[in-house]
């Protein structure tokens, strides 16, 4: 089962590790529905993507709004097939000192993260637990091992989206269905390049964490898409409630 034929959803898919996941699971013959707000950035990678052979779709989804979320499966179900694997990608960072956080941005930052993932792991688990199978990966952050100044109300939602995942795969493994995390840890995309570039990474800026990392080097989103796709892995059915780190040996 779960490449060939399966149909999977990526949230937050259209750059970065989402699309690494994306082209990592298309690539072994999963249908993918690639949720992003962003549609010019979705059209050019389905177009590219179908280009390669892929069996993609692209879905301009806000993972915060739950009709929106209902609506945008049954589509998926409709279009593509009945959704077995979930990756929860899609996340919102905010990088500013924990007394200036107004209650809307820490409430939108958890939304987000946090109640965005909540939203797709309830309205899907319903055709897993019918199938008696079903593979969801949420993808959290490493700052929830040791936490991180001015990003507490993400490190809050990111904390909270491991233990969800940890209660989800006690509830729901009878079913067949495995739920685990990855937190990546100093990955190289979008979001990194532009926390460098405000000097957000300290004064030596990547070289330094690069120092810094056991395998001296920065990781790829390739390096967590292929984490992700070893967890959806029929072979993997026995890996679940885990949190499986993605950092080059930065946290043990």
């Amino acid at each position: 089962m779960p490449f060939e034929g399966t149909t999977a959803i990526v949230t937050g898919a259209a750059s970065g590790i989402g699309l690494a996941i994306t082209e990592a699971l298309s690539a072994r013959g999963t249908s993918v529905a690639m949720l992003d707000l962003g549609k010019d950035a979705l059209d050019e990678h389905v177009e590219r993507l179908r280009g390669e052979g892929r069996t993609v779709a692209g879905y301009v989804c806000d993972v915060t709004d739950r009709p929106a979320v209902e609506s945008t499966v049954e589509r998926v179900r409709s279009e593509l097939g009945v959704p077995l694997i979930l990756v929860n990608n899609a996340g919102k960072p905010l990088f500013r000192p924990f007394l200036r956080i107004s209650l809307e941005q820490w409430q939108e930052v958890l939304d987000v993260n946090l109640t965005g993932t909540f939203h797709l792991c309830q309205v899907v688990l319903p055709g897993m637990v019918e199938a008696r199978w079903g593979r969801i990966v949420n993808i959290s952050s490493s700052s929830t091992h040791g936490g991180q100044p001015y990003l507490s109300g993400y490190v809050a939602a990111k904390s909270a989206v491991v233990g969800l995942t940890k209660s989800l795969a006690l509830e729901h493994g009878p079913d067949g269905i495995t739920v685990n995390t990855i937190p990546p840890g100093f990955i190289d995309t979008p979001m990194l390049r532009a926390d460098a570039d405000r000097g957000r990474l300290g004064p030596g800026g990547i070289e330094e964490a690069v120092a810094r990392t056991p395998v001296r080097r920065i990781g790829e989103p390739e390096d967590v898409a292929n984490a992700c796709v070893f967890l959806c892995q029929d072979e993997s059915s026995y890996i679940t409630g885990q949190v499986i780190g993605v950092n080059g040996g930065r946290n043990t």
